[in-house]
């Protein structure tokens, strides 16, 4: 008889868990993560047509025509473009197996993270928006929580652990205890603020005006926080337009470079941490002293940022297994156990 259940149940309702992220999207379904692509999309301006998203909507990126426009509807971990953001996610969900049925649509129940830091009204667009794409039931997760849940903390214990999470649209601190977040600070510094800094340092110093995919490939490839790391990259080659003849131009970059040009960002975000640190409780305190801090999002792959959290804080600080995913990780986990974890947000 359970089985009978549990296989209407699957065919009527289908559980997602969702990592709607500044830079990229996940969703996870069935303990699998279908989807792992970046939160653009490239519409038709005349049809209103979606002519790509994820991907091949990213290749399209600084290469269009005044047909095409190529959105990123998500800005600082919330939805900046309701409309557009919700074309994007259905695009993103209809890669999800079970979902598009042929006879008949099945209502979904979704588990979506969000930023500790956003306001009511933030989160009634992200509940509002899920409910369009035929969610039955929405319930949100703060993004320190799902950090720390898929990084294999116990968060429901007496003990204080302490997660940075680093994004493309925000940086996460949050001390963790006794399944809640018992002091936060959430700042719009992060993975697309280190990219534009690269951007902006290469045209202020070389008169180089480069791309926005040029600009990532550079903090993914090169990009650090500090000259004493273990296995320094070797100078890439960029190109890129020189800003006063207006004529194609090309350099190597080393990465030592990159260091300057990330410095006030960084800065921001050890500050970020040194502020929650100093309103954590003693306890919780002696708690962290003793586990250390833990570092996920794609932001926190920043060579030698870690070291230098660890210099910053005087606490050893580790990054956690699969960092790019923690976050979704935890989320669907939460999705998994519903019942159990009652910070979950409806």
């Amino acid at each position: 008889m359970r089985l009978v259940v549990d296989f209407m149940k699957n065919l009527f309702t289908q559980e997602i868990a969702i990592d709607l992220g500044t830079a990229n999207t996940l969703i996870m379904h069935n303990n699998k993560v279908i989807v792992d692509l970046p939160s653009i999309i490239a519409i038709d301006v005349r049809t209103k047509k979606v002519l790509a998203v994820g991907e091949d909507a990213k290749q399209m990126q600084g290469k269009t025509h005044e047909n095409i426009k190529i959105y990123k509807p998500l800005k600082d971990g919330v939805i900046a473009d309701y409309q557009v953001a919700e074309l994007m996610i259905k695009e993103f969900i209809k890669r999800v197996p079970g979902v598009n049925k042929k006879f008949f649509t099945p209502s979904l129940t979704m588990v979506i993270c969000i930023p500790s830091g956003i306001t009511e009204v933030e989160k009634r667009a992200v509940k509002d928006s899920a409910q369009h794409l035929n969610a039955k039931e929405v319930y949100l997760i703060e993004e320190p929580m799902a950090a720390a849940i898929g990084s294999g903390i116990s968060v429901t214990k007496a003990e204080g652990n302490m997660i940075i999470d680093i994004g493309g649209g925000t940086t996460e601190c949050g001390v963790i205890a006794l399944g809640g977040i018992v002091c936060q600070k959430s700042i719009k510094i992060a993975g697309d603020v280190f990219t534009n800094d690269i951007s902006y340092f290469l045209r202020s110093k070389y008169n180089l005006y480069i791309g926005e995919r040029t600009a990532e490939k550079i903090k993914i490839d090169i990009g650090a926080a500090m000259e004493s790391i273990e296995t320094p990259p070797k100078d890439i080659h960029i190109q890129g337009r020189d800003l006063p003849t207006g004529k194609p131009k090309e350099m190597n970059l080393s990465y030592k470079e990159t260091i300057p040009a990330l410095d006030k960002s960084i800065l921001r975000i050890e500050d970020a941490v040194m502020e929650t640190l100093s309103r954590t409780p003693p306890e919780l305190a002696a708690d962290i002293y003793k586990t250390g801090i833990y570092m996920a999002g794609g932001g926190s792959l920043l060579r030698g940022l870690d070291k230098r959290i660890s210099k910053k804080t005087g606490l050893s600080v580790s990054l956690v297994e699969d960092p790019l995913r923690a976050v979704v990780k935890g989320t669907g986990v939460a999705l998994k156990n519903i019942d159990k974890f009652t910070f979950l947000m409806k």
